[in-house]
């Protein structure tokens, strides 16, 4: 078995998923008006799903409808919508999410209770309904229209994020996975990310659709931070639909340990699509941390390091100051012995196990002049391992958010 990654795939590109957007007018002035800002994704047939949502305790309206929903694992589709988050509005923000959702599963022919309704943008707006009721109607979904959707769902985004894998034997496909995603800013996901819709026309069992969904968010949405805050939107779903009339994948068999590697496949890249497109980001920032006592130490030492403003902004000024490295490590709280502990940068090591070692600083700092800095960095005290990945902070970053609204 072989995973491909597809030219030009997207959410649409699994069998038996049509996506459609409209402009319905959230956004009156800025880049995006006058564009996509209200789509719909959906299967022609039912679904097993999974989901993840925001574990921020100030959450949207549309995460309290999820939460209802996600459990019964038969998502078939999805409503979003950019330019207005519809937080923190209660009951009554709950009851216009759940008339979007209604909105949106009428227009694709499913039941209410199996359409799922995300919205993002600003907070604290209420969300002016009477544009999603007019823009639903007209949006026309068809199985080319995974684009449209990637676009309608963008906030501050610089670009759409889509993939697409094909599962093969030989060179006989058997299934295919795909997906989109948006986020630039805000982005420091807590058991979710911010918002990924994954596609795929394998016939997956609900438990373990339900199961490998949390496990691969955990490895990829997860270890993504740009800039610390987890949004009160954050929401990712998968549905797997079965129209490639492959047999049902089940737990504890050849076949799941393949579809978990494609999933992983996708959320990977879409991952790493979303902290290159991080807010004034410059680089894309790769922390790979080896040699921890246990995974739990490996993720949490690579998102600190990610994380570490210090460490952003050398990253930011092509700036070979390791020192920040290794002390954004040490006090990430988990065991880090510097006389055991090696770290590299773009793939030259410059401290090892307590020893500093010389170094061309001129010929480095070129180096990190590549669109990706990879940091890597050895604990010396296990076998586990875990990958992060971030973005520098640039004055770009500021003016974005000083700007946002003003």
């Amino acid at each position: 078995m072989t995973i491909e990654t597809i030219e030009g795939g997207h959410a649409t590109t699994p069998q038996g998923f049509y996506a459609g957007a409209v402009c319905a007018g959230m956004y009156a002035s800025g880049p995006k008006a006058g564009g996509f800002d209200l789509g719909i994704l959906y299967s022609d047939r039912d679904c097993t799903s999974g989901g993840v949502l925001t574990q921020n305790m100030v959450r949207s309206a549309p995460v309290y409808v999820n939460e209802r929903r996600f459990p019964a694992g038969n998502i078939r589709g999805v409503i979003t919508n950019s330019g207005n988050a519809n937080a923190p509005f209660g009951e009554a923000g709950i009851a216009e999410a759940a008339e979007m959702a209604g909105l949106g599963a009428r227009k694709a022919g499913a039941p209410d209770e199996q359409f799922a309704v995300c919205s993002t943008g600003v907070t604290g707006v209420l969300i002016p309904m009477e544009k999603i009721r007019a823009g639903v109607p007209q949006i026309n979904a068809t199985r080319d229209g995974g684009p449209d959707f990637a676009t309608a769902i963008m906030t501050t985004d610089t670009v759409s994020k889509q993939v697409a894998v094909a599962v093969k034997d030989g060179d006989r496909v058997l299934y295919t996975v795909g997906g989109c995603c948006k986020g630039s800013g805000m982005i420091h996901p807590n058991m979710a990310t911010m918002l990924a819709y994954v596609t795929t026309d394998a016939n997956v069992e609900r438990s373990f659709m339900r199961t490998v969904v949390r496990e691969v968010a955990d490895s990829t949405f997860n270890m993504v931070t740009v800039d610390g805050d987890t949004s009160c939107s954050d929401t990712l779903l998968a549905m797997a639909n079965g129209a490639s009339g492959v047999e049902v994948i089940e737990a504890g068999t050849p076949a799941a340990a393949q579809f978990k590697a494609a999933l992983l496949d996708v959320c990977t890249q879409l991952s790493r699509k979303l902290a290159r497109d991080g807010e004034g980001a410059s680089h894309l920032v790769t922390v790979s941390v080896t040699g921890a006592q246990d995974e739990a130490t490996a993720r949490n030492v690579a998102k600190t390091v990610a994380l570490s403003s210090l460490v952003k902004t050398a990253v930011a000024g092509n700036d070979p100051n390791w020192g920040r490295i290794l002390v954004a490590a040490g006090r990430s709280g988990s065991p880090v012995e510097p006389t055991r502990t090696s770290v590299s940068l773009q793939g030259e090591v410059l401290f090892d196990r307590g020893k500093v070692l010389p170094f061309d600083e001129y010929a480095l700092h070129e180096l990190m002049k590549q669109e990706e800095v990879v940091i890597a960095i050895d604990l010396g005290s296990g076998s586990a391992s875990a990958t992060a990945w971030g973005c520098d902070l640039t004055t770009e970053y500021v003016h974005i958010n000083a700007d946002y609204r003003t």
